[in-house]
């Protein structure tokens, strides 16, 4: 398993969230949509060159973005990668990966 975590603007967080959710992130056992997130306040300046989706160039902007984590099954990495950046609306969307223990289902009693 592995575990994404990313950030996102308020308005495309559900977007997002949905496309690697259909590429197959955030599934839990016999769960599916499993995730975690907590809004927060993003940073960034955008450089000459760049096509920023909010500010404009030169200039810092701060906003509330939301930071979502899932796991996702080793095989499917790339896959909701893919997802992750045609639904994102940054340029450059920022987010992790790295591999994780999975959670197991307790056994039956």
């Amino acid at each position: 398993m592995h575990k994404l975590c990313f950030f996102v603007p308020d308005s495309h967080v559900e977007s997002v969230k949905a496309a690697v959710f259909a590429a197959g992130g955030g599934r839990i056992g016999d769960y599916e949509h499993c995730c975690w997130q907590v809004l927060g306040q993003g940073q960034f300046r955008p450089l000459p060159g760049s096509e920023p989706f909010i500010g404009s160039q030169g200039q810092v902007e701060r906003l509330p973005e939301w930071k979502v984590e899932m796991v996702l099954e080793d095989g499917l990495v790339d896959a909701c990668i893919e997802a992750l950046r045609a639904s994102h609306p940054y340029q450059t969307p920022a987010y992790e990966v790295w591999p994780v223990g999975a959670g197991r289902q307790k056994p039956e009693a």
